[in-house]
């Protein structure tokens, strides 16, 4: 019986150095799965940052891009109403001057009650269009010509020599929308 109990204990040797290596090497194969399962993890947590992160720049470019396009569309808004307001006030100044000349011819006629309904009308009138931000130009009779305010139709000889280089007479007045001037007065010059 010995030699069959040495078999035996050889076999039972071997099965638990067999079976110590396959624990071993359970053991590692765990631990290496365990080590890429928290590579891949990492690597999932990266993507997802850097996933975030490009949405955030995407939030933000498209925001941009809406705030600008608020302020151009604002601004564009803007110029429309200005142009519109500057051709409607251009289409209106020859109007006003048909108004004034009338005024004129009817106080030659000196009819007092209608030239007092034509004076208040024509006040009415002027008083809304400088409510939207018409102003006349002022120009004198006798003052210097000045080529960046006044435009000058004709030259005539001067009465004397102190009228040389000024305003004569004045043919339409001119007129400002804001700032920018929408018709410069129309003047004779003397010469």
């Amino acid at each position: 019986m010995s030699e069959e109990n040495k078999k035996q204990e050889e076999i039972n040797e071997n099965e638990t150095v067999n079976t110590n290596e396959e624990v071993q090497d359970k053991n590692q194969e765990m631990q290496e799965e365990q080590y890429e399962g928290q590579e891949e993890q990492q690597e999932n947590k990266i993507s997802c940052e850097e996933e975030l992160a490009q949405e955030k720049d995407k939030f933000l470019r498209l925001f941009a891009e809406f705030e600008n396009y608020k302020r151009r569309t604002a601004k564009e808004r803007i110029e429309l109403i200005k142009t519109a307001t500057n051709d409607l006030m251009k289409s209106i100044l020859p109007v006003l001057d048909d108004f004034e000349r009338g005024l004129a011819e009817i106080k030659k006629a000196k009819d007092k009650e209608l030239l007092k309904g034509m004076e208040l009308i024509y006040k009415k009138l002027l008083s809304t269009l400088e409510s939207k931000g018409l102003v006349k130009i002022k120009v004198k009779k006798g003052e210097e010509f000045n080529p960046e305010i006044h435009e000058a139709i004709t030259q005539i000889p001067a009465p004397n020599k102190k009228m040389v280089g000024k305003i004569i007479d004045i043919l339409e007045n001119g007129y400002k929308l804001g700032d920018a001037v929408i018709r410069y007065p129309k003047v004779v010059v003397g010469k």
